[in-house]
């Protein structure tokens, strides 16, 4: 029979991935499953193997394991409301247009799932090259559409999500991300900016002026952001984010009790949010807060994965899955855009296909 570990090692062998670390477990942090495959770094420059130490930019992941519980952590604190206008926090993000916009209207449940209406993304790299210049660009961003018409996949909006915990808490994004989640979860290889001595055991990602990137965030508005962002930038290993999944696949775990979320909060963040909006491009959107969900245009978690299931992906190859019903939780890191950002090098098939192989074998051990 063929198992995850097998369906891993084909796509190192074939040059899909340079390599990878699939770490998954069911009612606690502790793996059942864990392989290692390929290499953190292979180009001319050098080849170094991977590890299950090896600490990835885990890319958009960031947006669940930083933004998401520390945004929550604030409504679970009293400090703000799920329904609050986001213009409340952000005085400039209502400022940025005309009453004609709508963007007074735009509250945070919005923002975390990815209905207020801002566009997908925006190039600030490419013509701002200030982090106080991006800040003002991304709080100024008009709408493409009316909030709560669409779920549209936004970076923007958690670029403006991160700006807004810095507000509420009156401290860098990166340093709330510490204290808030890493230590309490014992998070120690999780953060961001990532130290110059920890260059060995990270990941390579896209070679970018003949050289690979090697603890610079891969994505292009967070490095110009200075590798701290709401959307970017987190860098992280297999045996931390298993601590996270835990966090919200097993209520009664000692992680759960440590991110301090009352159940009704967790539960409306693995909830349908969105049910009856049509994605932007016709596709189906199924957003938690924070979270994708069974049947979103960007769900990850393959065949025979529960539906009670909820997931996020990051550019880099990487992704993470709970299903708090059964207690499961997959982590899936890749550096995929080592070799490139073509089609070749996708993972989404990949996800998948290890994803059912991982439900077919934990969920049997559970039934058996």
């Amino acid at each position: 029979m063929v198992s995850a570990a097998d369906v891993i090692d084909d796509a190192v062998a074939r040059g899909v991935i340079p390599g990878a670390v699939l770490a998954a477990g069911i009612g606690s942090p502790q793996p059942v499953l864990l392989h290692v495959a390929g290499d953190a770094q292979r180009d001319a420059d050098a080849r170094r193997p991977m590890s299950a130490c090896t600490i990835f930019d885990l890319a958009s992941l960031t947006k669940v394991i930083a933004t998401l519980p520390c945004v929550l952590r604030f409504v679970a604190d009293g400090e703000v409301g799920l329904d609050d206008p986001a213009c409340r926090f952000l005085p400039a993000f209502a400022r940025s247009g005309d009453d004609s916009t709508g963007k007074d209207r735009v509250t945070l449940r919005h923002l975390l799932t990815h209905t207020s209406g801002l566009p997908d993304c925006r190039r600030y790299y490419e013509f701002l090259h200030d982090p106080a210049g991006i800040r003002a660009a991304a709080l100024s961003e008009p709408l493409v559409s009316p909030p709560g018409s669409v779920v549209r996949y936004s970076d923007v909006g958690f670029i403006v999500l991160g700006e807004l915990c810095a507000s509420v808490a009156g401290c860098g994004l990166g340093h709330l991300v510490r204290e808030l989640v890493c230590t309490p979860l014992g998070m120690a290889d999780t953060g961001y900016q990532p130290a110059p001595a920890a260059a060995g055991r990270i990941a390579s990602t896209e070679r970018v002026r003949d050289a690979a990137k090697t603890g610079v965030v891969h994505d292009e508005n967070a490095e110009a952001l200075g590798g701290v962002a709401g959307h970017a930038g987190l860098f992280g290993t297999a045996a931390d984010l298993a601590c996270y999944a835990t966090a919200w696949a097993c209520a009664g775990s000692k992680q759960a009790t440590a991110m301090r979320l009352p159940g009704w909060l967790r539960g409306d963040a693995l909830t349908c949010q969105t049910e009856g909006l049509a994605g932007a491009d016709n596709a189906q959107g199924r957003r938690g807060l924070g979270w994708g969900l069974r049947g979103d245009r960007w769900d990850n978690m393959g065949d025979g994965w529960p539906d009670s299931g909820a997931g996020h992906t990051g550019f880099t190859g990487t992704s993470v899955s709970v299903d708090p019903q059964s207690g499961m939780w997959v982590v899936l890191l890749t550096n995929a855009v080592h070799f490139g950002r073509g089609r070749e090098h996708s993972v989404v098939g990949l996800r998948k296909r290890v994803h059912a192989l991982v439900a077919a074998t934990l969920l049997a051990s559970v039934v058996q």
